[in-house]
């Protein structure tokens, strides 16, 4: 009980935006489909949710597999774009031979303290300081699970500019991040780096880091393209008209890294079931499908690897290319291959451990 009551606290700490929502300060940015406002019932039915949850594995039994990314593998000269999933929705994408990094996390905790909060469930596959230059940081909205205050500065120096939502640039700037290294975007509009452009396109979520600063800044999705490929950064989204409309503008994609965890019929509309990860999928004309925002840390009412189950029983009924890398595995983007269900010796091992608890 005692440590429910402790996971209870972090998702407090880590939902002060959501209860935001049901205050009536001034909000600036809307979703184009479905607004997300939750009355004071509807928190304390998902408080109740919380404390009645009874999950076979809301963590790992056993350390997840990983793989350790070499520094020197990131700096030797490669023939084919390709990707990294670091942990949750931190994807190194390397294209053109130069380095792009989504909603960069490397703390413990996703959280605004480091004592409390949802606890990382494996290790980093690669150290801040062993990274590679970066041509640049894309971030999808200003939750504490995507926009990390100690990672962002810690990332400063190594980082030639950050891209991010309209607003969200305030942020950076009062965390020590210089105004030149920062470019806002509404939806839709488009900054080319080098040989790389990047459009913010819509999602539909909300933002907010505290009480009183619900949807002050914007989310964004991502299309990321350059001379070797196109991927699409789903950041996160519940499932929306827009993905068919991005798709229609910007598809095919080689790889959707689409948000795939952290979902709850409570919260719906702004989190995909793993079903509806798959359909936006389809929708925006991908040609492979990468899951993220799942197994780094516990942040709903379902078991961890969950999400990996269902959206891969949904791409197989759907003829979907799902590629389910470990932490670390490199991903080629031209050719990514379906690599093998590495979370199913740990729902063995969960439904022994549920078995002999019972």
């Amino acid at each position: 009980m005692k440590k429910r009551w402790w996971i209870l606290a972090g998702v407090i700490v880590m939902s002060v935006g959501l209860f935001g929502s049901c205050t009536n300060q001034p909000e600036k940015f809307r979703n184009s489909d479905t607004d997300y406002k939750v009355s004071s019932g509807g928190i304390v039915e998902m408080i109740g949710a919380y404390i009645k949850a009874d999950r076979a594995a809301p963590a790992p039994v056993k350390p997840i597999p990983l793989r350790q990314i070499p520094a020197a593998e990131l700096a030797a000269p490669v023939a084919e774009s390709a990707v990294y999933r670091l942990g949750h929705s931190t994807v190194l994408i390397r294209m053109d031979d130069q380095y792009v990094l989504t909603d960069p996390v490397f703390s413990k905790r996703a959280s605004p303290v480091q004592w409390m909060g949802p606890k990382r469930f494996h290790p980093l596959p690669i150290e801040i300081r062993d990274l590679p230059s970066i041509k640049a940081v894309v971030i999808s909205h200003d939750h504490y699970d995507h926009l990390d205050k100690n990672s962002i500065r810690a990332l400063k120096d190594k980082v030639e500019q950050f891209i991010v939502p309209a607003g969200v640039g305030s942020r950076l700037r009062n965390w020590g991040i210089p105004a030149e290294k920062i470019e806002e975007l509404a939806w839709w509009e488009s900054f080319a780096l080098g040989s790389l452009h990047f459009t913010a396109t819509p999602a539909q979520h909300f933002s907010g880091r505290g009480l009183t600063d619900k949807d002050s800044t914007l989310w964004a999705s991502w299309v990321i393209e350059g001379r070797e490929g196109r991927i699409f950064f789903s950041g996160d989204s519940g499932y929306f008209s827009g993905f068919r409309e991005i798709g229609e503008r910007f598809g095919p994609f080689d790889l959707t890294l689409m948000e795939t965890g952290a979902y709850n019929k409570l919260w719906s509309s702004v989190h995909m079931m793993p079903e509806e990860s798959v359909q936006a999928h389809i929708d925006l004309r991908g040609r492979a499908m990468l899951p993220i925002h799942n197994s780094t840390f516990d942040l709903a009412l379902h078991d961890w690897y969950e999400p990996l189950e269902r959206a891969q029983a949904a791409a197989k009924d759907q003829g979907v290319t799902l590629v389910t890398p470990i932490i670390g595995e490199a991903v080629r983007l031209r050719s990514p291959t379906t690599t093998k269900a590495w979370w199913k010796d740990e729902v063995r091992a969960a439904d022994n451990l549920n078995l002999v608890t019972k």
